[in-house]
């Protein structure tokens, strides 16, 4: 028995785990950078999503097609030390046919940072990651970027927000000018007047200047006094940060700024810091919260395979739950009842890594060559523990894939299991076939452009995609099977868990079948909702 660990409490309290989620290009993982570099992680200075010569690229976009195409393909996870806190900074994809990630990020994280296009204000896909926080009940901040450019009103920004997503939005910062004619921002808390001034493309920190109000309108006259006024509407409406209220998910303490010019930043990763709850005790399966004091106890939430190029290795990431890790140490893996040593344990930086000794719950370690651990894994010491698995998302899209070349039958094989572990995409065998021709099903069409470029790249394996005429799946049984694929436009596939899913050509000839024959299992994916 290794008994209680009664460091972990107080370690916990140290740690910050949020993830950033935003709609695509409202400019999520220029924040993620510019949080890097407030953070003294980087000593080169900030890099840029589309990186032009002389420049380096960011951080936490690491793949080739992610520097290509200037989107976030995958999450990335980044620890670094702020002030006295330790910061595990999670980067997830805007981009909708990539949800199925940001939500297993989600299932990890304390606390999330909304960011918004201050000209788009709230936009399809927010709204989709904000449901997901909502069921999670995870507390949000909120950040109002690009600033620096023309957009809207700020009033009509955070009424919007409360209106369609239903938290109330309670400015921590003001900006002062205009969106498109950048001041500055007045601290609400304090009643200063921070004034930035730019730096070349946003590579270095950008300079403040702390005035009072007196000052402040001296120096900026007319968009002082505007801001003034709407400050003092602020107050009367009673916009003001509640703790609590944070905490329960009913508001959401908002700031404004540009993470391009880096305006606004540091306020923000230190509201963060300030504000964000610590780790607390996680629930297991059966809803039992897992003392933070308990032995190490652990969840896996995302597997990624050759990040290191040269090595061709496989990494799971594991959130420590409860107790203290240990490199080295032996683990009960939940699901298959076996000891797992911890012997290639690391930190993790993007795609950057080195050995980690220790960690504590609301870290990120890394696991090399956990080969037999899955997505949704719990791994424990002592005291038996096994943590809620993480839903599918319903896939929408479906198609055949094959290998081009015979003789890379191997290799396609191997690339096709990895990069279903991965929740890449998923992949559905069918019954008779097997693995000659497995069936890709996806959220989204790009999740296929990602598995195509892999497959052939990381694997060596070419392959050809053929579209289907499937649109929607359902989980369905053994009993239920025979029926079903006597149908016209009915299919019964399997994934490697054993889980049965019925693809239909149509979700009328579903609903169809569905009201005829009521007996069948036709169950709907968890998480169907938060994919559409």
């Amino acid at each position: 028995m290794t008994g209680p660990v009664p460091e972990a409490p107080a370690e916990a309290a140290r740690r910050r785990t949020f993830a950033i989620i935003s709609h695509p290009d409202a400019g999520k993982t220029t924040l993620t950078e510019k949080f890097l570099l407030y953070g003294g992680a980087l000593t080169t200075g900030a890099g840029a999503v589309k990186a032009r010569e002389g420049r380096r690229a960011v951080t936490s976009d690491w793949m080739d097609m992610e520097r290509e195409r200037g989107i976030s393909i995958t999450s990335t996870v980044l620890q670094f030390p702020y002030r006295d806190a330790v910061v595990n900074l999670l980067d997830t994809p805007g981009h909708r046919d990539f949800s199925e990630d940001t939500y297993r990020v989600l299932a990890v994280a304390d606390a999330a940072v909304m960011v918004l296009d201050a000209a788009k204000g709230i936009e399809p896909q927010t709204l989709k990651l904000f449901e997901v926080c909502r069921e999670r009940e995870l507390p949000l901040v909120t950040f109002i970027n690009k600033w620096d450019r023309p957009g809207r009103d700020p009033l009509e920004v955070i009424d919007e927000v409360e209106a369609r997503i239903g938290v109330v939005p309670t400015p921590v910062t003001w900006p002062v000018g205009i969106a498109g004619d950048f001041r500055g921002v007045v601290d609400r808390r304090s009643g200063d007047y921070v004034r930035f001034t730019r730096v070349a493309r946003g590579a270095t920190e950008a300079p403040e200047e702390v005035l009072d109000a007196d000052a402040a309108a001296a120096t900026e006259g007319d968009a002082w006094a505007t801001a003034a006024d709407e400050l003092a509407l602020l107050g009367e409406v009673g916009a003001d940060h509640d703790q609590e209220l944070f905490l329960a998910g009913e508001t959401s303490p908002t700031f404004f700024g540009s993470a391009l010019t880096n305006f606004g930043v540091r306020l923000l990763l230190d509201a963060v810091v300030d504000l964000a709850p610590a780790p607390t005790a996680r629930l297991d399966e059966a809803d039992k919260p897992r003392p933070l004091d308990a032995p190490f106890s652990g969840f896996v939430f995302k597997v990624q395979a050759n990040m290191d190029k040269a090595h061709r290795d496989r990494i799971a990431y594991l959130r420590v739950c409860s107790g203290r890790f240990e490199r080295g140490m032996v683990v009960t893996h939940a699901r298959t009842h076996k000891p797992f040593a911890t012997k290639y344990a690391h930190s993790v930086f993007g795609q950057e890594r080195e050995t980690v000794e220790v960690a504590w719950p609301g870290d990120v370690v890394g696991l090399v060559n956990a080969n037999d651990v899955r997505v949704g894994d719990t791994l424990y010491v002592d005291e038996r523990v096994e943590f809620a698995t993480i839903p599918s998302f319903a896939p929408e899209q479906f198609a055949v894939v094959r290998v081009r070349d015979t003789a890379k039958a191997k290799q396609f094989r191997r690339g096709v299991t990895q990069l279903d572990e991965e929740g890449v995409v998923q992949v559905l065998r069918d019954l008779d076939l097997g693995d000659q021709a497995p069936v890709l099903a996806a959220v989204g069409p790009m999740q296929f452009e990602v598995a195509v470029h892999r497959l052939e790249t990381e694997f060596g394996a070419p392959v050809e995609l053929s579209p289907t005429a499937y649109t929607v799946a359902r989980v369905t049984d053994v009993d239920s099977t025979p029926t079903l694929r006597s149908m016209k436009g009915v299919t019964v596939l399997e994934r490697a868990d054993g889980t049965r899913l019925a693809l239909f050509e149509s979700r009328f000839w579903l609903d169809r079948v569905a009201a005829e024959q009521p007996e069948l299992r036709l169950e709907p994916l968890v998480g169907n909702e938060l994919a559409g």
